[in-house]
């Protein structure tokens, strides 16, 4: 894409997720099914953090298009490099995961992930917005330009670490409150549930994985944003 084309998308892209995540932060409260407890607020979910992360993204990538732009160079790279490990070690994987993990469940059991409660609370298009959107999202920006993967091993050691951090995060909720952030999980055992957090590190390192190689097949090896 030319530069201009991909700073329009890229401003698009912000003001949608910016719009998504405004959207699903001002639920009103009393509005909440019961079983939707208060602590956290729509902070403990992994869904609306990954708005965040989009919203924060495509900001980043919409400033590096109008340094381009303005023949800030120098400055452009720096943003880049900040763009490219956003999108290769977060955006792109957690995406992909929030995606397929809720869909799955979804369609096993929605009472797992998302009550049906909740449709008298969230308009359908948000629900697509935040659960099904993410992913062609993703796979456009991967089509639109090629993004620059770090090392293997630094990539998957941040990814490793904003994990880390989430589920530390959602056990801090349940040590506090007695309730688990996801349904879900009340139906494992202490190792059941250690087993389905290793499960899911080992998915979304997948998704990584296969960013990678979309990236590496559609632009190949050499061919990086500059």
């Amino acid at each position: 894409m030319e530069i201009s084309t991909l700073a329009t998308y890229h401003c698009l892209a912000f003001v949608w997720y910016f719009f998504v995540a405004y959207c699903i932060t001002h639920v009103k409260t009393e509005e909440r099914p019961s079983e939707v407890f208060l602590y956290g607020g729509q902070w403990k979910y992994l869904t609306v953090l990954n708005l965040v992360l989009q919203a924060v993204f495509y900001g980043v990538s919409f400033l590096a298009d109008v340094l381009r732009l303005i023949k800030k160079l120098r400055c452009a790279k720096c943003v880049i490099s900040s763009r490219d490990l956003l999108f290769s070690v977060l955006a792109f994987p957690v995406s992909t995961f929030v995606c397929i993990s809720f869909w799955t469940l979804y369609t096993y059991n929605r009472e797992l992930v998302y009550p049906k409660s909740l449709d008298g609370v969230i308009p359908l298009w948000l629900n697509h917005a935040m659960h099904t959107a993410v992913l062609p999202f993703a796979l456009l920006e991967i089509f639109a330009l090629p993004h620059r993967y770090p090392a293997k091993k630094k990539g998957l050691i941040l990814l490793g670490f904003v994990a880390f951090l989430y589920i530390s995060w959602v056990l801090w909720i349940y040590s506090v409150t007695g309730e688990w952030v996801y349904p879900l999980f009340a139906l494992f055992s202490p190792s059941g549930l250690a087993a389905f957090f290793a499960g899911s590190l080992a998915i979304i390192v997948s998704f990584y994985n296969f960013g990678e190689f979309l990236n590496r097949m559609i632009w190949g090896q050499s061919k990086f944003s500059s």
